[in-house]
């Protein structure tokens, strides 16, 4: 919805298929995704596709940046160094002439988690989620499928 039905438009996927639980929901969001979506997978240089690619759409939805930071962790990336990527991604971002589209998710509602590495994923997305959503245009907050507008 938020997206819009302007065409030609790009699904940025993110997640990668690293076991079969993951492969299976791959699958899933590929069998219920719209056939005019033009879907991309790309895990770690998002900033570089839409930079290369974005100016071709007219929609971009980027699903999602949690899992974008899980691959940029896993690349090596150190948690210090999040903010300039999200930065340079929100700036990627900013030069697409259509509508951008960024899916992330809140974990820090929940219990603290009880293990160290966990507790830094969490905080790390936070941060990240602040980044992008202080440089974007505007912030829905969506509860059991409901969009909340924060910003």
């Amino acid at each position: 919805m938020l997206a819009g039905q302007a065409l030609p438009k790009a699904f940025v996927a993110t997640g990668e298929a690293g076991d079969e639980e993951m492969a299976a929901r791959i699958r899933k969001h590929q069998e219920d995704r719209d056939p005019a979506w033009e879907t991309r997978e790309i895990p770690v240089d998002v900033s570089g596709w839409l930079k290369t690619h974005g100016a071709a759409y007219k929609t971009v939805v980027i699903d999602c940046l949690t899992l974008w930071l899980s691959n940029l962790l896993r690349s090596g990336i150190q948690a210090s160094q999040i903010p300039a990527y999200t930065d340079e991604l929100m700036q990627a971002a900013r030069m697409v002439p259509g509508t951008v589209v960024m899916v992330s998710n809140e974990i820090g509602l929940g219990i603290v988690p009880g293990d160290a590495m966990t507790r830094q994923f969490r905080d790390v997305a936070g941060i990240m989620n602040q980044c992008a959503a202080s440089a974007a245009d505007a912030v829905y907050f969506a509860v059991s499928g409901l969009p909340m507008k924060l910003k």
